[in-house]
C-alpha cells in the first residue's frame, strides 16, 4: 500500500496594513478610533503606496462611516508633513480651497487678492473639479489673474509679486489627490476632502479652514491645536473659506494652543436673492469697480476681516482694515 504524504497548506501572511482596517471595522463593540501614532503609520503606508487598492477603499469608507477624530487627523497630517518638505517661504495664510461653489460666486478669491495686494503672503491649494455642478478655484485663476503654480519656486515668485499663490494638490501630494479622485468610484467623498483643509504644508502663521458639516468644525480646531497650528475654522459658504453675510458666523479658533470661540452677526438685514447663474466675469467687474454686488462685497470684506482676526487683530480692527483694503484696492 502506497503511503500518501499529507497535503501541506501554508496560511498566507497578513498584509501589514490589514491591522488598521481591522481596528476601524471590527464591529460595534470591537472597533475604535486610531491613535495619533497609528493614524500616522497608516497614512504613511498610504502615501508610500504600500497598500492594496481594496484596502485603501475600505479604510477610507470605514473612516467616513465612523467619522474621523482629532487625533486621527493630526496623525494623518504628521505623516504628510514628514514626506512633503518644501522650502521655508514665510507664508502668512494657508488657504485651502476644495469644495467649489454652487449657490454664489467664489467671492473669497477677491478677498485673497485684496489681502495679497496689501502684503500678506497667501498660499492656496485645491484638489480639482471632483464634483459636477460646482465652480472651482482652478477654473477661475486665469480670469482673476491668480497664478497657477506648479512648483515651490513659482509659489515664491507669486507671493513676492503681491499675489495669492495657488498650487494644485496633485503637484505636491499626488497620493492624496488620488484618494480625492476616488470620490466618483466610491460614490462618496472620503475624509481626505476634509483632511486636506488642515495640512498647511508650508506651516503658515494662520490656517483658514471651512468645514460645512456641523460638529466637524470643533474637531478640526482640536486637530490643529494638537499640531500646534493657529487656525480659524468656520462653516463657510458652500464649504469654502468665505463668510456668508446673510447668516450668523461662528468662529472656532486656536492660537498659541489656546482655543477660542466667537460669533459674528449677519451683515445683511435680509437675505440676498441667490443669482440665477454664476458668471465669473462678474467677479472681475466688481473688482474693477465697473459693477457692484451687495452680497459679494459684504462677503469679501467679512472674509478679509476673518483672516485679519486670525492674524491677531480685534474684530473691530479687522473690519476697519478690511474696509480700507477693499476701498483702496487697485482697480
Amino acid at each position: 500500500m502506497t503511503d500518501i504524504a499529507p497535503l501541506m497548506l501554508e496560511t498566507p501572511a497578513e498584509h501589514p496594513f490589514a491591522v488598521f482596517v481591522r481596528i476601524l471595522g471590527k464591529g460595534k463593540r470591537g472597533a475604535r478610533s486610531l491613535t495619533r501614532e497609528e493614524a500616522g503609520a497608516a497614512m504613511g503606508m498610504l502615501l508610500d503606496g504600500k497598500v492594496e487598492q481594496t484596502q485603501l477603499g475600505a479604510f477610507l469608507m470605514l473612516l467616513r462611516h465612523k467619522e474621523e477624530s482629532a487625533e486621527e487627523l493630526a496623525g494623518f497630517t504628521d505623516a504628510l508633513r514628514a514626506r512633503v518638505q518644501p522650502p521655508s517661504l514665510g507664508v502668512d495664510i494657508d488657504w485651502p480651497s476644495y469644495a467649489g461653489k454652487k449657490r454664489h460666486l467664489p467671492w473669497y478669491l477677491l478677498a485673497a487678492k485684496c489681502l495679497a495686494a496689501n502684503g500678506w503672503r497667501i498660499f492656496m491649494h485645491g484638489g480639482g473639479a471632483h464634483t459636477a455642478g460646482r465652480l472651482y478655484t482652478e477654473q477661475l485663476l486665469e480670469t482673476l489673474e491668480v497664478p497657477l503654480c506648479r512648483d515651490w519656486a513659482s509659489v515664491e515668485t507669486a507671493m513676492e509679486a503681491g499675489l495669492p499663490a495657488f498650487m494644485p494638490l496633485a503637484d505636491w501630494s499626488p497620493a492624496l489627490q488620488h484618494m480625492i479622485d476616488l470620490r466618483n468610484v466610491l460614490g462618496l467623498r472620503s475624509p481626505i476632502h476634509s483632511l486636506a483643509r488642515l495640512l498647511n504644508p508650508l506651516r503658515a502663521k494662520l490656517g483658514l479652514q471651512s468645514i460645512f458639516h456641523p460638529g466637524y468644525q470643533a474637531v478640526h480646531r482640536d486637530a490643529s491645536g494638537l499640531l500646534g497650528d493657529n487656525v480659524i475654522v468656520i462653516k463657510g459658504d458652500g464649504g469654502e473659506v468665505e463668510i456668508n453675510p446673510d447668516t450668523i458666523s461662528h468662529l472656532y479658533g486656536t492660537r498659541e494652543h489656546e482655543a477660542w470661540d466667537e460669533e459674528w452677526p449677519a451683515l445683511a438685514e435680509q437675505r440676498h436673492v441667490k443669482p440665477a447663474t454664476l458668471d465669473p466675469t462678474h467677479l472681475l467687474a466688481v473688482w474693477h469697480g465697473t459693477q457692484t454686488d451687495s452680497y459679494g462685497e459684504k462677503a469679501v470684506v467679512a472674509t478679509i476681516a476673518l483672516a485679519l482676526r486670525g492674524l491677531g487683530q480685534t474684530r473691530e480692527q479687522a473690519f476697519d482694515t478690511a474696509l480700507h483694503y477693499w476701498a483702496s484696492r487697485t482697480v
